[in-house]
């Protein structure tokens, strides 16, 4: 019988989102925090950036979430590439972050990855 579980969205810089990424993968289920820079409300087709990193959020899923251009969004979804390797991100959860600093942010999350890394270490020996 097949797990239909809700995988955990995995947490991603837009940076690290490349296609040389172990993370750039069909169907990745990923959660990614960035700037809005445009919403289309026609094709529910959201861009948000981090520095030099842009990436497009499918949000049609999405209800009761307005979108301002220039504010913080986090969303978790499945990571969709196009036939041109253009990636896409299906949300089925998104939030309004306003307030957080993206570079802190950035900050901590490698210090998790080191922490999480050093731990791993020390359990297997």
């Amino acid at each position: 019988m097949a797990s239909s579980a809700v995988k955990f969205g995995a947490l991603v810089t837009l940076l690290e989102l490349n296609p040389s990424s172990q993370f750039f993968e069909e169907g990745a289920s990923l959660r990614v925090t960035g700037k809005l820079q445009e919403y289309s409300v026609e094709t529910a087709i959201a861009i948000i950036a981090d520095g030099s990193a842009v990436l497009k959020i499918d949000s049609q899923h999405l209800r009761d979430l307005s979108f301002r251009v220039g504010s913080i969004y986090q969303f978790i979804g499945e990571l969709h590439i196009q036939p041109d390797n253009e990636a896409i991100l299906r949300a089925r959860v998104g939030r309004n972050v306003d307030g957080l600093d993206l570079n802190l942010y950035n900050q901590s999350l490698q210090l998790l990855r080191q922490f999480q890394a050093e731990h791993v270490n020390d359990t297997s020996t």
